[in-house]
């Protein structure tokens, strides 16, 4: 549910936030961030509303009163739901998190899961689980058992769904898994929380490791920053031989890293080979591509095909 959808339980806060969302479509968010300011001393705890304030502070170019609107969220909500913090960061008032928080990319997922497909496919032209199936196929290979990672509602499952016996999908969000089962090609679905430990992720719930063949990774890893304990994670996943193929978004240069403006991860090359040095996986090939637009502005992918070393 979007900040704009919750109530703050007092009508006159919840008029006035309804009234200032209008003026801010309408292109008037100074005026937007003064009727919010009305709202929330009606509700001084409503976290939404905070960071609708900081959102309408943002765009009218208040960009410390932006900041103090954001620290109102954290301060009301420590789960971060909406985020707050990544909006800090990127303000420069807060170091770049590692992780953002798994409330809010549970919650962001929670909330697309009904469009996700249409807005992702048929608007903004999103491509990569086409393009990795193809990276898959190219290997002539077929594999005992697939781990989809951040499947999401299945797109990927279809595409490798001929060249494994056993397809299994993980996402963190249970709407989306919802959608990915209607596919009916997955024999397991389960949540699953990449940025935790091998013991908490829920990927190890009920089963060994060292079982996967293949494991995918379509589109996941810009939501997960610091990727150190993701590729633990596989490496304990993947069977000797295992094929790991995954996508990141490009950060264009050879640094680490980097929090872009949507609030996704961006990996550098580099950074992504010194990952798999590390955790034992050697680069079969990498693939550079657009992998969906953004804003109308394409956003540049690169796509791994990585083999377990034995």
């Amino acid at each position: 549910m979007q900040p704009s959808q919750l109530s703050s339980g007092d009508i006159t806060a919840d008029r006035r936030a309804d009234y200032a969302k209008m003026l801010d479509e309408g292109g008037e968010p100074a005026a937007a961030a003064e009727l919010m300011e009305q709202a929330l001393e009606l509700a001084p705890a409503w976290a939404a509303g905070w960071f609708r304030l900081g959102s309408y502070r943002e765009k009218a170019g208040e960009k410390e009163g932006a900041a103090a609107a954001y620290r109102k969220v954290v301060e009301f909500d420590a789960s971060d739901v909406f985020g707050a913090g990544l909006k800090l960061a990127l303000l420069g008032e807060a170091a770049t998190p590692d992780q953002p928080p798994s409330r809010y990319v549970e919650r962001l997922f929670d909330d697309y899961a009904d469009h996700f497909e249409t807005s992702l496919v048929e608007k903004l032209d999103y491509s990569v689980p086409r393009k990795l199936a193809d990276l898959v196929s190219a290997t002539g290979q077929h594999y005992r058992l697939a781990v989809d990672l951040g499947c999401g509602t299945g797109l990927l499952g279809p595409e490798i769904r001929s060249r494994v016996d056993r397809l299994e999908g993980f996402d963190l969000s249970q709407n989306m898994l919802a959608k990915a089962a209607e596919k009916q090609v997955y024999d397991h679905l389960a949540v699953a929380d990449l940025s935790l430990d091998a013991d908490a992720s829920g990927l190890f719930a009920g089963h060994a490791a060292h079982r996967a063949d293949l494991i995918t990774a379509a589109d996941v890893l810009m939501y997960l920053g610091n990727l150190e304990n993701t590729f633990a994670l596989v490496a304990t996943l993947a069977a000797p031989d295992a094929t790991f193929a995954f996508s990141v978004e490009d950060a264009g240069s050879p640094e680490g890293f980097h929090l872009a403006p949507s609030l996704r991860y961006a990996h550098s090359e580099a950074h992504v080979r010194g990952l798999c040095d590390r955790h034992g996986f050697d680069i079969v090939e990498i693939r550079r591509s657009t992998i969906r637009k953004d804003g109308g502005k394409p956003v540049a992918g690169i796509l791994f095909l990585t083999r377990r070393t034995a």
